[in-house]
């Protein structure tokens, strides 16, 4: 036995195992990149829509104004509402936006509803 491995056992020191310590590190690292790259390509198709405004045109339509952001080149839905002074849904429409260049565009719509509604917006808007 050698003077190392004596003093070794005397001491109660025991050799130190590298491998569990890089399989933990490889596997943290692509854990990580994963949870990254996931996140990087659900924000570039996320879409942002924001209400411009509304207005009753008549007991049973309502114009509404909004604005689309955040995917340039691709098909986009959203799910327009109207409600009435109870914020209950008296009409409901999804409108397919064709693909443009433009980062960002203005969209008017005509929603028919069932009764005369108090108020018009956007519900959602996604990649179709």
């Amino acid at each position: 036995m050698t003077t190392a491995q004596e003093l070794d056992d005397r001491y109660g020191r025991t050799r130190r195992r590298r491998l569990p310590w890089i399989i933990g590190i490889v596997l943290a690292v692509v854990v990580v990149g994963y949870f990254s790259w996931s996140t990087i390509t659900q924000s570039m198709n996320s879409v942002d829509a924001d209400d411009l405004g509304f207005e009753v045109s008549d007991q049973y339509s309502v114009e509404v104004r909004f604005q689309v952001s955040g995917v340039a080149g691709k098909d986009v839905a959203c799910a327009i509402e109207a409600l009435d002074e109870e914020f209950g849904v008296v009409g409901w429409k999804v409108v397919e936006i064709p693909a443009s260049e433009e980062h960002s565009r203005a969209i008017t719509e005509q929603v028919r509803t069932v009764a005369e509604a108090t108020t018009g917006l956007v519900n959602s808007c996604w990649v179709a």
